[in-house]
């Protein structure tokens, strides 16, 4: 490992599973247990980052998460508890930031309700990463451009980061990067604006795919 935490010329990169969150809006049940291609949305969220060209896996969970631990059972990812989930966003970014290793170049921010994220969107991350170039936030995008997640942030943004508060996420820290830092990177479809809140929303989404 060279300074700056690099492999053989390769940046070392984190990638940390937001699934800290209470999921108020599905009345009751569980959006991250709910069934994607045969498995809970939070596994298959998790063997996604597993499949990609991320070096370690950060499952941040809430104190509290007895199903969604049943959920990950054999997965090599390292689960982080968010003690102040009840906060928001910002808590579960500085749980997973706080496990992070010294010499991690970047991370990458993913969100476990988002179904149709899988590995060959977080390695199209990681391929743009440069920050020699300048290139520092790389953002999935839809294919018509719109931004979502998830997100690749290098190292200089973990401070800014882990600063953060509440429940806004890290869409201050986007706004407020250098120009020319910011870089859309195109997935496909509408996968990386798919984030399902409610029991409504996988119905349609489910639906969907059945009639596809």
């Amino acid at each position: 490992m060279t300074a700056g935490g690099a492999v053989a010329g390769r940046p070392v990169v984190a990638a940390i599973l937001l699934a800290a969150g209470a999921a108020r809006r599905m009345r009751g049940r569980d959006k991250l247990l709910e069934a994607v291609g045969g498995r809970p949305a939070l596994r298959h969220a998790a063997e996604a980052a597993l499949a990609s060209r991320a070096d370690r896996v950060l499952v941040v969970l809430p104190p509290d998460a007895a199903p969604r631990r049943e959920a990950l059972a054999g997965a090599a990812v390292e689960i982080v508890v968010a003690a102040d989930c009840g906060e928001g966003m910002a808590a579960s970014l500085r749980a997973g930031l706080g496990a992070v290793d010294p010499g991690t170049d970047a991370v990458v921010i993913l969100l476990a309700d988002m179904p149709e994220i899988g590995s060959e969107a977080i390695d199209r991350l990681i391929a743009a990463f440069d920050p020699a170039a300048g290139r520092e936030i790389l953002r999935a995008s839809a294919a018509d451009g719109r931004p979502g997640h998830p997100v690749l942030f290098g190292r200089r943004f973990f401070g800014p980061l882990a600063a953060l508060k509440g429940d806004r996420g890290a869409r201050s820290v986007i706004e407020a990067a250098p120009a020319g830092s910011v870089l859309h990177v195109p997935t496909a479809g509408r996968a990386a604006l798919l984030d399902l809140d409610t029991p409504e929303d996988w119905e349609a989404w489910r639906a969907g795919r059945d009639g596809s």
